[in-house]
Order: structure tokens, then sequence, then C-alpha cells
């Protein structure tokens, strides 16, 4: 069973295994030892917080561990509130029109314009799954969890909720929209620049990147090509989300040029269609899969598992093993989300 929970120190090790199996450009996770040290005790820190009515600095990262080897599966996290210590940029494509009537030409272009728009915004991040553990509900429990406890406790977060996707890469890490980048304003590969970002350097973004819009039909072909488009090993989370609710209103990753989705918090399906209901610990013959997660904040726990559930009386029927996993007692309250 696998089960998912706030990060602790002991996982590092897992975690920079994470870091290094995820390859180049997933940002959130660096290959630096410190930078990963630091993010799991902030993460401790922003867990053990209490009466916060509002998202700020806090930043939530979870793992997902095999409930009977304790084996690390993989990884996800939620930042409260982007932008506000570090910057978060990103390129918006916007469409202008040149035009003459004395000369009877008309020409509809886009622009590349940078910006801090997702400044506040609650962001869903970090979501990795170890290639082993990819197998049945794994993927959408790590994914989900996230918006249980969106469900469970709003107060946290903000009502924009957004995920930057990760845009085309080759496996040396070249991304043709980075060259483009590189070749006229910078000096340093995209490898360099995503792990300069990962590890919160992100000065030189302002010293070097381009202030004027963009033009798009002046990148090269390859780099107008990837604008939007995200990485093969990205395409399942992508879809998930848009399942979800979430959609791209035209922001761009400024170094792969992968899209951001975003959806309103109240209107994201697993939080729509998501149920808190009383536990009642007994062993049942269900067969429906539901993934769950009990009310606790500080010592959240979420799996997927079966469930016998009556909406009538407001109640969930779970086996004493799932009950354990999830730290809960009959009398209890679960959230529960039908698969």
């Amino acid at each position: 069973m696998l089960v998912v929970r706030p990060i602790a120190m002991s996982d590092y090790e897992a975690l920079h295994t994470c870091a290094v199996e995820s390859g180049y450009g997933f940002t959130s996770l660096p290959v630096n030892e410190e930078m990963l040290k630091t993010r799991i005790q902030h993460s401790e820190y922003s867990f053990a917080k209490l009466d916060v009515n509002e998202p700020s600095d806090e930043g939530y990262l979870m793992v997902g561990f095999d409930s009977d080897t304790g084996e690390i599966a993989g990884t996800t996290g939620i930042e409260a509130a982007v932008g506000w210590d570090v910057p978060c940029y990103s390129y918006h494509i916007s469409t202008i029109v040149h035009s003459s009537r004395r000369l009877k030409v008309k020409n509809v272009v886009k622009l590349l314009t940078l910006g801090n728009n997702y400044t506040g915004c609650s962001e869903i991040c970090t979501l990795f799954l170890r290639p082993q553990f990819r197998q049945g509900l794994n993927g959408r429990l790590m994914s989900k969890c996230r918006f249980l406890m969106l469900a469970e406790h709003p107060e946290r977060f903000s009502k924009t909720i957004f995920a930057e996707m990760r845009g085309v890469s080759d496996e040396e890490g070249n991304s043709p929209f980075w060259q483009w980048l590189q070749q006229h304003f910078f000096s340093i590969d995209f490898s360099m620049a995503d792990y300069l970002t990962g590890i919160g350097n992100k000065g030189f973004i302002a010293d070097l990147m381009p202030k004027l819009p963009i033009y798009i039909n002046l990148l090269s072909k390859e780099a107008q090509a990837v604008i939007g488009q995200v990485h093969d090993n990205t395409k399942p989370a992508l879809r998930l989300l848009e399942k979800e609710g979430f959609v791209c209103r035209n922001y761009v990753d400024i170094f792969d040029a992968g899209p951001t989705v975003e959806c309103d918090r109240d209107h994201i399906e697993s939080i729509r269609h998501s149920q808190r209901l009383k536990v009642q610990v007994a062993d049942h013959t269900s067969s429906q899969d539901y993934l769950i997660a009990n009310t606790s904040f500080r010592h959240f726990r979420a799996t997927a598992a079966k469930a016998a559930v009556s909406l009538e009386n407001h109640s969930a029927i779970l086996a004493p093993d799932v009950a354990e996993a999830l730290g809960v007692e009959s009398g209890d309250f679960v959230r529960v989300l039908a698969q």
C-alpha cells in the first residue's frame, strides 16, 4: 500500500535519489544537498505552523512510501504562495496586429512578455513518482492527494492554483527554446540555468533576460515549435490536471516554454466531488476504489484503498490496515474521492 505523508529529514537520501532520477528540467528538485535539506526543513516548519488563516511563505513537501517495505516511491508538494521571497517569472503570450489600410497589409503576430503574474498564488509542484512505482492508482494518489489537502484546509491556500509543466528538452538537457535565448542573451547552457533556478539563484534572470517583449516569429523554428509543449514524461500529469479543470491561459516557462496551467481552487473536480465522512473501522467486501485522506494537517496521511461508502449515512467503512495507515479510528473523519 502506498501512503503519502509529510517529508522528514530522515527522508533526505530518498529525496536525493528522486532528484537524480527526475533528470534535467525538473527545477524544483535540484541535485544539491544544501537546497534539498533546506526544503525539507522548510516543509517541517510549515507543517508545524498552527493557526494559519491565509497563505504565506509555507511550502509543504510530502513523500509516498510503501507501507510494507518503507521504501520511498516519490514526492509531491504544494507551495502556499509563490513570489514573495523569490520572484516567480513567466512569459505571457499575447497577440498584436500590425496593419496598414493604405498598403492593404495586415499581420497578426504573437509576443512573449516577461512578468510575475502568479505572485501570491498557490503552486502544486514537485510531483515525481519513481518508475518502478508507476502502476495502479499510485500516480493518481501522488497527484490528487494535494487536492484532498486543499479541500480540507482551504484557508492555507490561495483562490488560484497553478502548476508549471516541464517543457521539451532532450536526455542531455538541451532545450530548443533555451538554445535561442542562450544564443542571444545568455552564456550558460540550459542545465546550468535550470540548476541555478532550482537552488534559488534567480538574480541572473532579472540581469540578463530581455526586458522588452519578444516577437515569437523572430525565434528559431525549433524554439517556436516547443512553446506550450510538454516533455514526454509530463504528458500523463498534464492530462490528469486537464481532467481536473486546469487550463493554460497563455503563460509559459521562461526557460523551456512549458505551459503553466491554472484552475480556481473551488472548481477543481477532485475538490468538488470529494466527501468528508465519518470512519467506521471494520472488514468489508466493497470493490470500489477511493483516494482517502485523514483530516489532520500536521499528521496528514493519504492512500488509495477500497472502502464501503454510504453518502446517505455520511460514513466510510475502512479495513483495519487502511485505518492504521491513515492514523484514524472509528468516529474520526476522512475525506474520500471515488476513482
